[in-house]
């Protein structure tokens, strides 16, 4: 298959990478990057970097211009040519990705598509871009240099932090919030109604979802996440959180700041997870739980009770039926405690006379 390569409008030297990234240059300040490679395949226009030691092997026949690279492996980036030391090479990287994804962005003009449509009443901040077939509603509240997506819908009374980015077909319900410098991922729902019902002889009663959904700032949120509005207070997802693509965050959750989630995880109504958690991919969280801070559950694995102490907490358990499955798993939580007792019955059995 033919690789068309990507043009890039950013272009670096590697002086001012230095300045900005706070890393210790050897090397020529003057020398010119304009791509970011793998070091199997960087060539000398390229800036490539080493965080595992694993591909040490890789660093001597590298062709990249420069190289990141770690204190423990100056003197071989150095032998090899230009090199940014830094004490997180990885770090260092997302850093320099950072920068780069700001630079390309800043080269393009700030326009509102004739085909979007404005409510008079929105306000604008300054240089917003808002793409083709975009609808952003009444009372709506845009910040400075904010990206609104072509067909992304920004419902009645919402708001957008500065520098935050609604990719192409997010939507964001009427009342509710993002902070700033977020990043929305196309297809994402912020403010859908929670699943809320009454049972009623036999059929489900709607409860209307009155709340709404507030986020913080610096947050970033994958494609085809859903986050509910609440049903009386509003749905809150903190400061720093990072949520990966097809996460359900289920109405009136609290996540404290910092707490990523990967693909597929899935919070129950009304839980508060703390700050500094992470959940990895499918697990998740009954409702009216709470998690501390620190707590990280592992794949796949279930919390169905609070979790009050910081750790790493796992776990898979076969499908049963309800009652089989809370006796064995009642027994699985004892079976450290029997097999204590099993080896005191053991060794006394040694130790009585034949």
């Amino acid at each position: 298959m033919h690789r068309v390569p990507s043009d890039s409008t950013a272009r670096f030297a590697l002086g001012e990478l230095a300045a900005q990234l706070g890393a210790e240059l050897i090397g020529n300040p003057a020398r010119i990057v304009s791509r970011i490679s793998p070091l199997e395949s960087a060539t000398p226009e390229a800036i490539s970097f080493l965080s595992n030691p694993r591909y040490l092997s890789q660093l001597a026949d590298s062709q990249a211009g420069c190289v990141i690279a770690a204190p423990a492996h100056r003197e071989a980036a150095a032998q090899r040519g230009d090199a940014l030391i830094a004490a997180d090479p990885y770090l260092c990287f997302a850093r320099l990705t950072q920068l780069w994804a700001a630079r390309a962005r800043d080269s393009v003009a700030a326009v509102v598509h004739p085909s979007a449509v404005v409510h008079p009443q929105a306000q604008l901040g300054r240089d917003v871009s808002v793409g083709a077939l975009a609808v952003i509603e009444q009372d709506v509240v845009i910040g400075d240099g904010a990206v609104i997506g072509a067909q992304c819908f920004v419902g009645a009374g919402a708001s957008v932090g500065t520098r935050t980015r609604l990719h192409p077909q997010a939507v964001l319900g009427a009342g509710c919030h993002i902070g700033a410098r977020g990043i929305v991922h196309s297809g994402v729902v912020i403010g859908a109604d929670g699943f809320g019902f009454a049972p009623n002889a036999g059929r489900w009663e709607k409860i209307e979802q009155l709340g709404g959904v507030r986020i913080g700032d610096d947050v970033e949120i994958g494609a085809n996440t859903c986050i509910d509005r609440g049903a009386l207070e509003d749905t809150v997802i903190e400061d720093g959180v990072k949520l990966d693509n097809l996460v359900q965050i289920a109405h009136n959750v609290h996540v404290g700041a910092h707490t990523a989630m990967a693909a597929t995880a899935a919070v129950s109504g009304s839980t508060r997870i703390g700050a500094h958690c992470t959940l990895a991919g499918g697990a998740g969280v009954a409702g009216h739980v709470t998690i501390a801070d620190h707590v990280h559950i592992g794949p796949r694995a279930s919390a169905t009770r609070s979790l009050l102490k910081p750790g790493l907490y796992s776990g898979l358990f076969p499908i049963d039926d309800n009652a089989s499955w809370e006796k064995n798993a009642a027994t699985l939580r004892q079976l450290h405690q029997l097999r204590d007792r099993i080896r005191a019955l053991e060794k006394n059995n040694e130790n009585k006379p034949s």
